[in-house]
């Protein structure tokens, strides 16, 4: 016969169950149940969310500051659109003010949304990112991205504030190649291979004609007759160069030895008006001693004038000879 079991044991046992459990919830937790310091909050993503599980961190500039609790399909009736519902939960205490101690969370939603306000207005946007290439696991990462508008779906869910959720990154290229695929579409590709088929044809019988054989034939010749020209001129420019070097030479030659003759004749040129002035200035005396009887009309008077006016003439041609001495070879210049 069977023992009766003891209804104290049983009752220890139990309690002794209970003690462990809440033991290990508390060390496995890290006390999170016991924590009310904390929000909930609702984001709504348009990516895929294959990767992204419940229990999976929300980080916020690569700080973890909660995780993600639960991942929700929503439909709208009216619409036939199904919405995606992330539900994360924020702790407050990961969050340190200026003086190093915790930030709590407020206690009313009015001032839970100004603070979400105050956020997205400085650029924070939620976005998928993945934590690792081989596991291909996915969280949430809250980070500064002022160039992307806020949207907000204005759904409610459960009275839960929402935050605004940017593309990710593969989301982007997507988006970027659709739109350029898009764009390549709407260009007239077959006209324009056509077109530049064509204009290969152009250029294929433009190559092959007649007309342009003909005309590389006539250059090649004119570039031929311009080599013999120069190769001409290049033979006789070096005698042609040394015969006016030669000429120059003469002619230098020529002009010192006009230069050296026409010393001497400008010394007695100038004697011989040393002497006609001398002549002149007795004759003029001699006038002055018969007084009366050399009169301006008179024979003696005029042989004076002309005297004076050759004396005069021979003075003025020493002195074109003394600055223009090459006259004698090439005439008086015309002024």
């Amino acid at each position: 016969m069977s023992k009766p079991l003891n209804p104290i044991a049983i009752g220890g046992f139990t309690m002794g169950a209970l003690v462990l459990l809440v033991v290990g919830l508390l060390m496995f937790s890290g006390g999170r149940f016991f924590n009310t310091d904390k929000s909930f909050y609702v984001i709504y993503f348009d990516s895929s969310l294959n990767g992204l599980d419940i229990g999976a961190p929300v980080k916020m500039q690569g700080v973890k500051i909660g995780i993600v609790t639960a991942i929700s399909l929503q439909l709208d009736p009216n619409s036939g659109k199904i919405r995606k519902a992330v539900i994360v939960e924020i702790d407050h205490n990961s969050f340190l003010g200026p003086g190093g101690t915790p930030l709590h969370s407020s206690s009313s939603h009015e001032k839970q949304l100004e603070n979400r306000d105050i956020l997205v207005a400085k650029g924070y946007r939620a976005r998928l990112e993945i934590q690792s290439l081989l596991t291909g696991l996915l969280y949430v990462d809250f980070d500064k991205y002022p160039e992307k508008p806020a949207q907000f779906t204005g759904v409610d869910y459960q009275g839960l504030i929402e935050l605004p959720c940017v593309p990710t990154t593969v989301d982007d290229i997507r988006n970027t190649a659709e739109e350029l695929v898009k764009k390549l579409r709407t260009l007239p590709l077959e006209d324009m291979i056509k077109d530049f088929a064509d204009t290969l044809k152009v250029i294929r019988s433009l190559v092959g004609s007649e007309e342009l054989k003909k005309s590389n034939a006539a250059l090649a010749k004119t570039l031929e007759g311009m080599e013999k020209t120069l190769d001409t001129l290049n033979r006789n420019l070096e005698p042609l160069l040394k015969e006016t070097h030669q000429t120059m030479h003469n002619a230098n030659g020529l002009v010192q030895d006009v230069r050296q003759g026409v010393k001497p004749l400008l010394a007695a040129t100038e004697k011989t008006l040393v002497s006609a002035n001398a002549a002149f200035e007795e004759a003029k005396s001699a006038a002055g001693t018969v007084g009366s009887e050399v009169g301006p009309g008179t024979a003696l008077n005029v042989a004076l004038i002309a005297i004076k006016d050759a004396a005069r003439s021979l003075k003025e041609l020493t002195d074109y000879l003394d600055r223009y001495p090459e006259s004698l070879i090439l005439g008086k210049k015309k002024r």
